[in-house]
């Protein structure tokens, strides 16, 4: 039995581009049975939702860097008090536990809203974008509280190298969080007024990965911040 590419008539095969998509030797018209192929080589680079993931993949991996680097600081910095409060004086276990519940909840939400846009749902995506953007309003009012008590009581981010780096990591997530609930409701204003066109569900993709990686984030801050510090 032949081969695909035996099928092939010799004349003709110089003028197949294997990188053309659909134009491989699998193809339909020949000698195959009409698969196209998924990856480089015989069907092709890969489609614009996919490409369009793995640059947003390649922006999201180069903010982890960022955030690796305000993590390494306050780990060395932790101790660095200057004869001030420590995390173990500061720090209230019950309302950071709520906060991680709020931000860890948000993201189950968000994926739900991910659900809901692949099956073109209106009502769900926005309820579940909705309750999303609620869960992340909450999250930032309980840092902010935990800020301004801070502050009040006169641990601000200039009373030691440990408070600086405190304030300038945990700042930093919340910056991001602050940036995805515009986001958010740019998306909800954007799936109400134009459905679920192609370039808009690559934007809800984007957004469904920016917001995981916050939570992703969030996990490794509250252990080496909170945990990690509240126990020095």
């Amino acid at each position: 039995m032949s081969t695909s590419s035996e099928a092939v008539p010799q004349r003709h095969r110089r003028d197949i581009d294997p990188y053309r998509l659909g134009r491989g030797y699998g193809a339909a018209g020949y000698g195959g049975r009409g698969q196209d192929a998924t990856g480089r080589g015989a069907g092709g680079p890969a489609s614009k939702r996919v490409i369009v993931g793995f640059g947003f993949w390649i922006f999201l991996l180069s903010d982890i860097v960022m955030f690796s680097a305000f993590f390494a600081a306050h780990a060395v910095l932790q101790t660095a008090t200057a004869g001030g409060p420590s995390g173990r004086d500061l720090f209230d276990p019950s309302r950071v536990a709520l906060e991680t519940a709020f931000l860890l909840a948000s993201s189950f939400t968000c994926g739900m809203s991910a659900v809901a846009s692949s099956v073109r749902n209106q009502l769900w995506t926005q309820v579940s974008l909705l309750v999303t953007g609620v869960l992340g309003t909450c999250f930032l009012a309980l840092e902010a509280y935990e800020f301004t008590n801070m502050i009040r009581s006169g641990a601000g981010p200039q009373t030691s190298a440990f408070l600086s780096s405190f304030f300038a990591v945990v700042g930093l997530h919340g910056c991001h969080v602050t940036a995805g609930l515009l986001w958010l409701g740019t998306m909800m204003a954007q799936v109400f007024v134009k459905g679920f066109r192609p370039n808009i569900q690559r934007r809800l993709l984007c957004f469904n990965l920016f917001w995981h990686t916050l939570d992703i984030i969030w996990v490794a801050l509250f252990t080496i911040v909170y945990l990690i510090g509240g126990g020095r």
